[in-house]
């Protein structure tokens, strides 16, 4: 399989098709965003953001880079890369909505390269850090800073959209798959990481049943789970597990200590992956009339 960069872009002020020139992505009406010497490209103006500097900080992405490189969520990587070669067409596009400092998409590209295959791709992540990340580890894909609200790509030119522990947009999703296309979800599982959080939270939270419907412009197609122990044997190890994740600032003082006290843990990983077809243009309008019905 041949990795080549995505480039149906659109521009995040106007929409209009990205074109490049240079050493930047230029619109018809005149807006240009700058390619940085890494490769990567900013497309979150400032009027999208939240923040001055949003999503992972630059410590969190080291601590996933240092914990992902070492092989610790290898089977989550092989069963996403699994689901998203499943029936992929011989010239495809997949985009990586979410992707950190880009582990699950070099992981993809091993993956496929023995298939006789074109796969353009693209990551995008909200965080300049994970993808400044992202860029320094592997050149071949488009890597941009992004939002999931507004996707800077147009309309129906993704065959293959992953979004892994992240925040999904199923409307942008819909927007940016052609029909047909995949939207490949994963998601913590009811026992992900128990073992840590039982460490670090004076009680859990009861588990919300799982929803096993459909979200709005999308078929369901299957749902696989990945579920192994991982054995982490250093302080190293656990610190980074734990900066990586969200629960570093939402566990109290007393329960980050007594993380970081520990030399071993013993943790259960524990995932859900699923996988859901972009329904047809006609479909999607018929299903959200039916949803307004019903509320």
């Amino acid at each position: 399989m041949r990795i080549l960069p995505f480039t149906a872009l659109a521009c995040p002020l106007d929409g209009a098709p990205l074109r490049r020139q240079d050493a930047a992505w230029k619109c018809p009406a005149g807006h240009s965003f700058d390619i940085a010497s890494q490769g990567h490209t900013h497309l979150l103006p400032v009027q999208h953001k939240r923040s001055l500097d949003p999503g992972d900080s630059k410590e969190m992405v080291a601590a996933r880079r240092r914990f992902l490189n070492a092989g610790h969520y290898q089977p989550i990587a092989e069963a996403v890369a699994r689901a998203t070669l499943d029936g992929l067409p011989n010239e495809a596009a997949c985009l990586d909505a979410g992707c950190g400092e880009g582990y699950y998409l070099r992981q993809l590209a091993a993956a496929a390269t023995t298939a006789n295959k074109t796969l353009a791709v693209l990551g995008l992540d909200i965080s300049k850090w994970a993808v400044l990340a992202a860029a320094r580890q592997d050149a071949r894909p488009n890597w941009v800073v992004g939002t999931n609200a507004r996707l800077p790509v147009l309309d129906g030119t993704v065959d293959r959209l992953l979004c892994l522990f992240g925040f999904p947009v199923y409307g942008e999703f819909a927007r940016v798959l052609r029909p047909g296309g995949q939207l490949v979800q994963v998601d913590a599982g009811p026992d992900h990481l128990r073992e840590l959080r039982e460490i670090i939270y004076p009680t859990l939270k009861p588990q919300r049943p799982a929803d096993s419907s459909a979200p709005d412009g999308f078929a369901r197609l299957a749902e696989d789970g990945v579920r192994f122990a991982l054995r982490l044997d250093s302080q190293e190890a656990i610190a980074d597990l734990l900066a990586m994740t969200p629960h570093l600032y939402r566990a109290s003082a007393e329960g980050r200590a007594r993380a970081a006290a520990l030399s071993e843990l013993v943790l259960t990983v524990d995932v859900r992956i699923a996988r859901y077809a972009r329904l047809p243009a006609g479909e999607i309008s018929n299903e959200l009339t039916t949803q307004s019905h019903r509320s």
